[in-house]
């Protein structure tokens, strides 16, 4: 009798290597780097920070991610170092979020 819970070679592969939790981790840093992110954005409203220029919202947002605001269409601001991610552009960190001025997710890389 069949459980109906026999990998494929592919799963069995995926499982056996690892490949599938390394898949999950990268999402689940994905999702939290995500609400991070609209967790700064809010306290940044709640402060009444200046986001108009497009700044960086953390070079820390957690383990290899910052937070960035653009505009949305971006414009030459957005793309000015100053008003990007210092830990990014050096290499620091390798991942971002972007949001836009209203706090919707643009872009996440």
């Amino acid at each position: 009798m069949l459980c109906g819970c026999q990998k494929t070679g592919q799963e069995f592969t995926n499982a056996v290597t690892g490949v599938d939790a390394v898949n999950k981790k990268m999402q689940a840093d994905r999702d939290l780097a995500i609400v991070q992110a609209k967790n700064l954005y809010q306290q940044a409203i709640i402060a009444e920070t200046d986001l108009s220029n497009g700044p960086c919202l953390s070079n820390d947002l957690i383990t290899d991610w910052v937070a960035d605001i653009v505009h949305n269409p971006r414009q030459s601001v957005d793309d000015l170092p100053e008003n990007q991610c210092s830990a990014y552009l050096n290499g620091e960190k390798h991942h971002f979020v972007e949001l836009d001025l209203a706090g919707n997710v643009i872009r996440i890389y």
